[in-house]
């Protein structure tokens, strides 16, 4: 079983409606919420992520800078949010000592990430062995995997199996999951998570209707909250 994690971003930035698209799905079984570090100002994610997390539910912000300072930024941004998860981001050892003494679960990026919206380059082996490292360090709890945004050569369904059973924390496939056969794809190669954002603004799954996109997604054998 895999978690289902509703990402309220389309095109890798956080909708600007953000407040009521999640309130259209307050009713659904929803457990995870998450929205990027661009689209909307802080004090706007601030009030998003106390309305999800009011509902009982847990907030992840995805980290989608293209440098370090602005990643530093946003990560300091996750932590006055309050967020539960922070996922993304590259600078990991910076990021551990913002992190150090909280309670976010950090799962940055596996390997070489690029340009937005994100992409991930480099070989498979590369990759693996980038993750293998990162899942190593002390203070990381999961990683990022953009099985879908990969653009070297290979299946992007083999390269996050070997991700998965490379490691031994929890892995996220992220970025262009936006079909039935792919959530399944994802749910065969035993992560523990994935992130749906712009297929369900763009009516991907079933219709326009953002609720009825995330009920057909829980349909889909293998999907949980």
């Amino acid at each position: 079983m895999s978690h289902f994690i509703l990402m309220l971003t389309q095109n890798d930035e956080t909708v600007a409606d953000a407040m009521s698209a999640y309130d259209s799905m307050r009713d659904s079984p929803i457990h995870y919420v998450g929205f990027k570090d661009i689209g909307l100002p802080v004090a706007q994610l601030k009030q998003l992520a106390m309305r999800i997390r009011a509902d009982g539910r847990k907030v992840m912000l995805e980290v989608v800078a293209t440098d370090r300072q602005t990643e530093l930024e946003s990560i300091r941004a996750a932590l006055d949010i309050g967020v539960d998860y922070l996922l993304g981001g590259r600078h990991v050892d910076d990021a551990l000592k913002l992190l150090n003494g909280s309670q976010v679960q950090y799962f940055p990026f596996a390997g070489h990430t690029v340009r937005h919206p994100t992409s991930l380059e480099g070989t498979m082996d590369e990759i693996v062995e980038d993750a293998r490292r990162i899942a190593a360090l002390p203070g990381v709890h999961g990683l990022d995997l953009l099985a879908y945004r990969f653009v070297g050569e290979g299946d992007p369904v083999e390269l996050t199996r070997r991700v998965v059973e490379a490691v031994g924390v929890p892995v996220i496939a992220a970025g262009s999951i936006d079909s039935v056969a792919r959530v399944q794809a994802m749910n065969d190669t035993g992560i523990w998570g994935f992130t749906v954002g712009s297929a369900i603004f763009q009516g991907a799954f079933v219709d326009r209707l953002l609720a009825a996109q995330v009920d057909t997604i829980f349909q889909i054998g293998g999907v949980t909250a």
